[in-house]
């Protein structure tokens, strides 16, 4: 049974016995949740699970004014909609991108919330970051490929420059940290500490099915809750010209990128030597470092719950899959380009010089079955934007931009066009005001005005 307050969803395909999964105990679900949506570990997949549940069963979400937190600032409570203050309203999940501010997110969530976020080897990180932000990390715009970037990262990168947080230690980065310090295995201890002393679980990507029955256990949930569609995956194979081609064409030019002339979509070369992706580790030593440490607490964890039991439920969790894919899914569950989507509301956003793939749903379902599959395969923009008009139904909603490389960098993030010849070094702000020299991180440390990012006053500068 489900907490005080919270009301089960209504009969569809998900109220089946196998939707439930297997035995909880007496467990209650928590519904005070936050999730640290960490940038290119599936993190787009969680989000859609915490979007169904919460829609399902009338939750409060901590929606932001746009679509982000106030990412790439340190989040500030004020970023929330319908914020009015410690306690005066009750939130129950938080999920949008952020830059973690612990003390911030404390303002919004109750206390009783349960922490988690989702890692991934830094490596794969960084060649999924280089494909989506291409043209928006100044970093990796001047470089011709990923393996260029990586023989040498200090000759492309700097750290001043605004959206360069994608092209080193992105992950200490969203957890709030310093990713331009110094590597030192103390500074790296002191961070893993941290992050520890406030997250109570650490997913892994390269294992998210083992990471699903490890949250569905701690929050309380049944199975239908994690069991997920791959949601935001870009298309490994290059793709010239058709529909696609010239609307990327268009929405480059509107960003200042290239020219406007249709193009083809040719993805990044993301090649790799052994020694290139070495150098990678690292280039990103502080995420390589997190990584390795949480992925060694994970297969704790997965030994406390019993080796045997998670292939068990694993197979089980995949089964399920199967089946609501078959059920849900047109052509058994293919992922397609987002033009081939009939249905305009559920064609995923395009971000860089990549192809987000979406969904088809099946044709002929009973409405109750047809809303429950929706939501398993609804973007992330328009199901934030379908969340804000049932939260605030007075209130105009935003427009999603037109511009898909202001999505992949985050509302007020992106280098202007008048600015990208020069690149100008940008200043260090934080909840829509410059940070003063001598403020505090959120763990309490000092923060020096030496790039927007901020830089620790306790001797940890600028990686050379």
């Amino acid at each position: 049974m489900f907490s005080s307050g919270v009301q089960p969803a209504g009969h569809s395909i998900f109220s089946s016995p196998d939707a439930q999964g297997p035995s909880l105990g007496s467990c209650r679900p928590h519904t005070h949740i936050m999730f640290l949506k960490t940038h290119k570990t599936a993190s787009s997949t969680v989000l859609n699970m915490l979007y169904r549940f919460g829609e399902e069963h009338n939750l409060r979400f901590a929606l932001p004014l746009g679509y982000q937190l106030g990412y790439p600032l340190p989040f500030n409570a004020h970023r929330v909609k319908g914020y009015r203050g410690p306690g005066a309203l009750e939130f129950h999940i938080m999920g949008n991108h952020m830059r973690f501010n612990k003390m911030e997110v404390e303002k919004v969530m109750p206390a009783d919330t349960f922490y988690f976020s989702i890692v991934r080897d830094p490596v794969a990180l960084t060649e999924s970051s280089f494909a989506y932000y291409k043209e928006v990390a100044p970093a990796f715009r001047k470089a011709k490929g990923l393996g260029d970037f990586a023989d040498d990262p200090n000759k492309y990168y700097d750290p001043r420059l605004r959206n360069n947080q994608y092209a080193r230690n992105l992950l200490w980065f969203d957890f709030g940290l310093d990713h331009n310090a110094n590597f030192s295995l103390a500074l790296a201890q002191r961070g893993e500490d941290l992050i520890r002393r406030t997250f109570k679980l650490i997913l892994i990507s390269e294992y998210f099915d083992q990471s699903m029955v490890l949250l569905r256990h701690a929050l309380c949930w049944p199975l239908d809750a994690v069991v997920s569609f791959s949601l935001n995956a870009r298309q490994q194979k290059a793709s010239v010209g058709g529909m696609s081609g010239i609307w990327m064409g268009k929405a480059a030019a509107a960003a200042g990128v290239g020219g406007g002339r249709p193009q083809a979509r040719i993805p990044p070369n993301l090649s790799l030597t052994g020694d290139q992706r070495e150098k990678l580790r690292q280039w990103n030593a502080l995420d390589w470092y997190l990584y390795k440490a949480f992925n060694r607490t994970f297969w704790e964890e997965v030994d406390k719950f019993g080796r045997k039991h998670m292939e068990q439920e694993v197979s089980l969790l995949r089964m399920r899959r199967e089946h609501l894919a078959r059920v849900c899914l047109r052509d058994g569950g293919k992922p397609v380009e987002a033009h081939r989507i009939r249905d305009k509301n559920i064609r995923p956003f395009q971000s860089g010089f990549v192809r987000i793939l979406g969904y088809e749903l099946q044709p002929g379902l009973d409405n109750a079955t047809r809303m429950s599959c929706l939501r398993m395969i609804r973007p992330e923009i328009q199901y934030k934007d379908l969340l804000d008009s049932k939260q605030f139904p007075q209130v105009p909603p935003i427009q999603a931009p037109q511009n898909p490389l202001l999505i992949a960098a985050g509302a007020g993030s992106f280098l202007r066009a008048e600015s990208r010849n020069r690149e100008e070094p940008v200043g260090f702000e934080i909840g829509g005001r410059t940070m003063e020299e001598g403020g505090k991180d959120w763990d309490g440390s000092r923060l020096v005005r030496r790039n927007q990012t901020g830089i620790r006053g306790s001797g940890t500068g600028r990686s050379p």
